[in-house]
Parts: structure tokens; sequence; C-alpha cells
């Protein structure tokens, strides 16, 4: 029987950071398993590169990859890379 999702209030980030990073590369680290959550989710992080819990990526930024982080910004944190 799949575990069925109930909203904690307590659980996530209250606000999300605004979309400022629009050129360049972002560093993209998992913080939080997959594990107990949608297979939407774990093939978002699939899709992104992230294999595993602490795993890190780093992709060109663009509004594709913007959705991607969207669905899943509980599981990530993202921050600009200086070249």
């Amino acid at each position: 029987m799949p575990r069925t999702f109930v909203w904690h209030p307590s659980r996530g980030p209250k606000q999300t950071a605004k979309n400022e990073l629009t050129t360049g590369k972002v560093r993209i680290r998992q913080v939080r398993s997959g594990i107990g959550h949608s297979w939407r989710m774990n093939r978002t992080l699939e899709a992104i590169g992230l294999k595993h819990h602490q795993d890190e990526v780093i992709k060109q930024d663009s509004p594709s990859l913007r959705g991607q982080l969207k669905q899943v910004r509980h599981l990530i944190e993202v921050e600009p890379v200086e070249e």
C-alpha cells in the first residue's frame, strides 16, 4: 500500500528564494533523500543528475532547469557558481 502524503506545516521551507539566478552556472546539492516521495520527484532528481543524498552537480542555468528545481525545491539547495 503506498504511503499517503500528509502535509506537515513544520516540514519544508516556509518560503523559497526568488529566481534571481538567470545566467551562468549553478551548483545543485541534494540535501534530503528522495525515499518516500513520489516517483515523479525521484525521476526529476535523476533527470537533474543527482543520484543520491549529498550528491552535487553543476549545471548551466536555463528556464527548463528552473522548472525542474521548482518541483523538488524542498529536497535540494541551489547556489551560483563563481567562475
